[in-house]
């Protein structure tokens, strides 16, 4: 790392990452050539990297991987949560090596490059998570040059310049279209099939609709296989939109940015839905946006949380659940109107990790219950939800 302004590009350096203070760190770049600004944090899961990167939430992030050793098991068409990747990028320690796992259909470096995303390794992970953690994210453009050319000047004007996560909607940039959702759990050997139930037929199930924030299709999947019929609507859905479907229950998805912006049109909808008795079931920015329909407060967290070990203390009984996180905004828990009782929080800080009604059949978790950290120590929301519906 280096603070000099600007520094030689040292030999054999094909990447850089130039944070707004004008930090310049040096690495070996792959994927794709180029360019992107955005917030820099960290993610300390082992496994997952692809799922990681095609993470709608992380839209506008570039994600430092804590664990050392990413790609080395490739890439493959199933283990993703979105059709595309929504990072802009990943640094990583090690050089990605050779696919050593049977299900690799791409390697990791080709798969980022066929996706416009760049790649940076040969970076001290460990000494820049400190620097997140110490001094919180901040924006950063990371670059990826063969030939090693990098205009470091143009790049710290460009990581200054970029407005921050703070006040920025992003839902409306990853949201899908309006679609019915009929892919079931994943097995090995079969991919993702339809989930069979003991209802007559999937007509018989509850119907929930669910609002697109941004949202990881393994959530759909949890419904599905908590014996939901799932119909899916953009972000921008209108109250009038969701009711024309006849919903038994929404769900409210994750997704990135600011749950303030994003807030400005979907709280007045989710309002509507909370005054009419409607169940819903909000997870990680859905679960903010609940928040704010309530009458509380967001902010924007010092690092956030991004891991697949968070362990989170469900209050009504003193059960830890080991999950899976993605956020860097929270509720504010003194900010909670009387009616809304906080339910869970994070053992490694105290913040807020799940809320509920006590006059309305709504409730809304910070984690994320369908990434299986635990494994399954966080599905019984999935049920609770739907069973609460029949």
């Amino acid at each position: 790392m280096a603070n000099a302004r600007y520094p030689t590009v040292p030999k054999g350096a094909t990447g850089v990452l130039v944070l707004a203070d004008g930090t310049v760190i040096f690495g070996r770049g792959f994927g794709a050539s180029g360019e992107a600004v955005g917030e820099l944090c960290f993610h300390t899961a082992m496994t997952g990297y692809q799922e990681i990167m095609t993470d709608p939430s992380f839209a506008g992030q570039i994600i430092t991987f804590t664990f050392p050793h990413i790609g080395n098991v490739g890439t493959n068409p199933e283990d993703v949560e979105a059709d595309t990747p929504w990072a802009l990028g990943c640094v990583v320690r090690e050089d990605v090596t050779a696919p050593s796992s049977f299900r690799n259909v791409e390697p990791f470096d080709q798969w980022l490059k066929a996706h416009g995303r760049i790649g940076l390794a040969g970076v001290d992970t460990r000494a820049l998570t400190r620097r997140i953690r110490m001094a919180g994210a901040p924006d950063a453009v990371i670059a990826h040059d063969p030939e090693g050319k990098f205009d470091l000047k143009a790049l710290h004007e460009k990581a200054k310049a970029w407005p921050g996560l703070e006040g920025m909607d992003l839902a409306v940039e990853v949201t899908g279209e309006q679609r019915d959702w009929t892919g079931g759990p994943w097995r090995l050997g079969f991919g993702y099939e339809p989930t069979e139930t003991d209802e007559p037929s999937a007509d018989d199930r509850p119907h929930v609709v669910a609002i697109d924030y941004g949202a990881k299709d393994n959530i759909f999947r949890n419904l599905v296989k908590a014996g939901a019929k799932v119909s899916v609507l953009p972000a921008t859905a209108t109250y009038e939109q969701i009711m024309a479907l006849k919903p038994a229950g929404v769900f409210l998805s994750n997704g990135p940015g600011d749950p303030a912006a994003t807030g400005e049109y979907a709280v007045p909808v989710i309002r509507r839905l909370i005054d009419d008795d409607m169940p819903i079931f909000g997870i990680c920015l859905g679960h903010q946006l609940l928040g704010l329909a309530a009458g509380a407060r967001t902010s924007k967290m010092h690092q956030g949380h991004r891991g697949a070990n968070h362990p989170v203390k469900r209050l009504e009984d003193g059960v830890v659940e080991i999950t899976s996180m993605n956020h860097g905004f929270a509720i504010d828990a003194d900010s909670l109107p009387a009616n809304v009782v906080q339910t869970h929080v994070s053992l490694f800080d105290g913040s807020n990790c799940g809320i509920a009604f006590t006059d309305k059949p709504v409730f809304g978790v910070q984690y994320h219950p369908e990434a299986s950290p635990g494994p399954q120590d966080s599905f019984y929301l999935f049920k609770r939800f739907v069973e609460g519906l029949k």
